[in-house]
């Protein structure tokens, strides 16, 4: 059930509605998933501990971003929200007021909308209701995360070494020159370094770090790649499987120190995809046969 907490803490599906319809406002009024999920993070005031917690067995997602995929679901239905075949969520009107709504009138009216044609009991519909919404958002989820979690498992099983000759590869398609896997021990955790060159003019040289595991990078990893980096790079970029705690993005480019760009898997995974490393997309090819093309010759 999608009320059903795993922490006090954990917000339902309905108290993320507009937690999201404020995010989309703040992000002018369309953004990605991501985009969308992590503005709530920050409306929602989301601890780390709470984004940590696993959705179903396998943690393809969080339980947070499932719920938010609930949330999403509702307000199309509802009206206020519209979505792309890109991924692309956004408000159907700029004037939202958030003061005007009602996260139980949003649920009421979804659920009334699915009503069978004979009056039937209230759980019914809810139950029908729910069925649709919960189709929708495995659908969406399942299009976007399992090859995504496929890919990682891989990832997670080959060595490191293995690991960072991938990056070497990935920054070597992405552009760089003079990709190099130095991955010394005691050397504050540097795997490698090359030069990027922008416009054919500038060239910025960066240091990479790879961290092959599922857990998230914490602040202090930052501060120890980023003390490594020091005097001997312009940029540093961290690459990772897992994932970034808020406290170490806002450590990656926080003011006044060496700048860092963060990779987590999932930004990975899209990376590995667009440069077709590893992984291949295949269209499906439809034949439709025009009858009346025929019968009008």
């Amino acid at each position: 059930m999608v009320r059903k907490r795993q922490n006090s803490n954990l917000p339902t599906f309905d108290e993320l509605l507009i937690p999201t319809i404020q995010a989309l406002l703040q992000l002018g009024g369309s953004g990605t998933v991501e985009e969308i999920n992590s503005k709530v993070y920050e409306i929602a005031e989301l601890t780390d501990d709470i984004l940590q917690i696993p959705h179903g067995v396998d943690g393809a997602v969080n339980e947070v971003d499932y719920r938010l995929a609930w949330s999403r679901t509702y307000l199309k239905k509802y009206g206020l929200l519209e979505n792309s075949s890109r991924g692309i969520w956004a408000l159907s009107k700029a004037d939202i007021d958030v003061k005007t709504l009602d996260p139980d009138e949003i649920k009421r009216t979804v659920r009334e909308q699915t009503r069978p044609s004979e009056q039937k009991a209230k759980t019914a519909t809810t139950t029908q209701t729910e069925k649709e919404v919960e189709k929708e958002v495995t659908e969406e989820i399942e299009k976007s995360e399992e090859w995504k979690q496929h890919l990682l498992n891989t990832l997670y099983n080959i060595s490191p070494s293995a690991f960072e000759r991938l990056a070497q590869r990935i920054l070597r398609e992405s552009g760089f020159f003079q990709v190099e896997v130095t991955g010394k021990t005691g050397d504050g955790g540097i795997d490698g370094k090359g030069i990027v060159r922008i416009s054919g003019f500038l060239s910025f040289h960066v240091i990479f770090q790879c961290k092959r595991y599922k857990g998230s990078v914490t602040p202090s990893q930052i501060r120890d790649f980023r003390g490594a980096m020091q005097g001997r790079a312009d940029k540093g970029l961290f690459i990772t499987t897992g994932t970034f705690t808020r406290e170490a993005t806002k450590e990656a480019t926080r003011d006044g120190a060496p700048p860092i760009d963060l990779i987590d898997g999932e930004l990975l995974c899209d990376k590995l995809k667009e440069l077709k490393l590893g992984v291949d997309t295949k269209m499906t090819e439809t034949i439709e046969i025009k009858n009346d093309w025929f019968n009008n010759l």
